[in-house]
């Protein structure tokens, strides 16, 4: 076969059209009206087999296009057949430099790549895509869950959280909910169903440790001495002495603040076993005697809710920092952001976290977490390059520290000022954030630019 490529005219319904990265040619009534009337201008190339079957290398859409537009003639460019992993490669790099592929197409093409036996990094290298693009594309593909994501019309990101949560039918729900409704608000509301995933293997495991164990667990008691079980701590012995945890023939199991999970001894039946409360406030006629009313049960809920995505977003705001410092370019205002964070809010620079801020700045983390320990302050003395980048950190890993789980329940200017900025600068607020963005501000306090 000739090496040198020559130009032919040929009828383009006997050319072969293989399987090409782009599933839709998009032969849209205007762009046949133009080759019905102008012809193929550029030329398609394609390669001549053995049994004289000349197939299209590239340009698909304009050899169906000349069909539907019922061209007799149209230019063919004949090359020497390529490997077919060069073949998709340069479909793949000619259609994201026209911008023509969808995410499913660009997910399908990096998944007959991977299938002939090239690497996401030769992918990337040779397409101008991240490595993690592609692996992520790579991923979301390989899953039944992604690819119906992708052939939905979904982005490749889109489409790896719904890979992300294959097999789990009210998770899929409420995120195909989402992407209908608040688009906007996938990544928080992803991370709210990792984290409640992450609880409940924790409590579960918890719970699986303790049962093995022989203990026996209760749901959590009430304070009235109507109730079967009480805590050991509000229980005296019929020999007038205070219960211990030796007494207890139960335990429940109680979330800390920080979402740890740790039992409260309790004794179940302990009239029964001759114990009586030790305080007054435990007698019928307390007040916390009996359940919570609806409105009570509501408020808890709302809660206990609002402090699981508080949680949640945490993690997608320092996520998001970290892609914003991952940039050649410091962001937009970085200069006022920071003084005006250190002048108003002294807090963020006397009290940031150094793990925090150098995991933002894509910092290494080493070293024993001892009292001195600050992974931020040996970053920057080794790196003597964009100290900008570790300022903004610092800054914003300051301003995380003084943000807990409960702030929505009361804002802060503080608070405010971040949030404002991370939002100027391309963040999208989780619905419990709006809260304190939507708070009222104080007269007269000024807001970061």
């Amino acid at each position: 076969m000739n090496t040198t490529p020559t130009l032919e005219m040929i009828d383009p319904a006997t050319l072969i059209v293989d399987i090409n990265v782009r599933k839709d040619a998009a032969l849209t009534p205007d762009f046949i009206a133009s080759i019905k009337e102008h012809g193929v201008m550029e030329p398609v190339i394609a390669h001549r087999k053995e049994d004289g079957n000349v197939h299209v290398l590239m340009g698909q859409r304009r050899t169906l296009g000349a069909v539907e537009a019922k061209r007799d003639l149209i230019p063919v460019m004949i090359v020497s057949s390529p490997e077919e992993a060069e073949r998709i490669l340069t479909q793949v790099v000619e259609n994201i430099q026209r911008t023509e592929l969808t995410a499913a197409d660009e997910a399908d093409a990096y998944h007959q790549l991977s299938l002939i036996g090239v690497s996401a990094g030769s992918i990337a290298k040779k397409t101008g895509r991240a490595k993690a693009a592609v692996e992520g594309a790579l991923k979301a593909r390989a899953s039944d869950a992604g690819a119906a994501a992708l052939g939905k019309g979904l982005t490749i990101e889109e489409a790896l959280i719904m890979a992300e949560f294959e097999g789990d039918q009210d998770a899929t729900e409420e995120l195909e909910s989402v992407i209908q409704d608040e688009p906007d608000q996938l990544f928080h509301v992803a991370q709210q169903l990792r984290d409640d995933r992450e609880r409940a293997a924790a409590l579960a495991a918890f719970t699986a440790e303790l049962e093995a164990a022989g203990t026996t667990i209760v749901d959590a008691p009430g304070y009235g001495d109507d109730n079967e079980t009480l805590r050991v701590s509000s229980l005296t012995r019929a020999d007038g002495e205070r219960a211990t945890e030796e007494d207890r023939n139960a335990v429940y199991i109680e979330t800390g603040y920080k979402g740890e999970y740790s039992t409260v001894p309790v004794i179940a039946g302990w009239k029964e076993l001759g114990f009586t409360p030790r305080h007054s406030y435990l007698s019928s006629s307390s007040a916390n005697k009996g359940p919570m009313t609806d409105e009570q049960k509501a408020e808890r809920k709302t809660l206990i809710a609002n402090n699981k995505a508080m949680d949640s977003a945490s993690t997608i705001r320092r996520e998001f920092v970290k892609g914003l410092l991952a940039r050649k370019q410091a962001p937009k205002g970085w200069q006022y952001f920071t003084v005006h964070a250190i002048t108003h809010h002294s807090e963020t620079a006397s009290g940031y976290d150094g793990e925090v801020a150098a995991e933002m700045v894509s910092a290494k983390v080493e070293g024993e977490k001892t009292w001195a320990w600050n992974p931020l302050r040996t970053h920057v003395a080794k790196a003597t390059t964009r100290p900008e980048f570790s300022l903004i950190a610092l800054v914003c890993a300051g301003y995380e520290k003084t943000i807990a789980k409960d702030s929505w329940r009361s804002p802060s200017q503080t608070h405010r000022d971040y949030l404002n900025q991370l939002v100027t600068w391309g963040y999208t607020p989780s619905e419990v954030e709006q809260i304190i963005l939507d708070s009222a501000k104080p007269a007269g306090d000024e807001t970061a630019a």
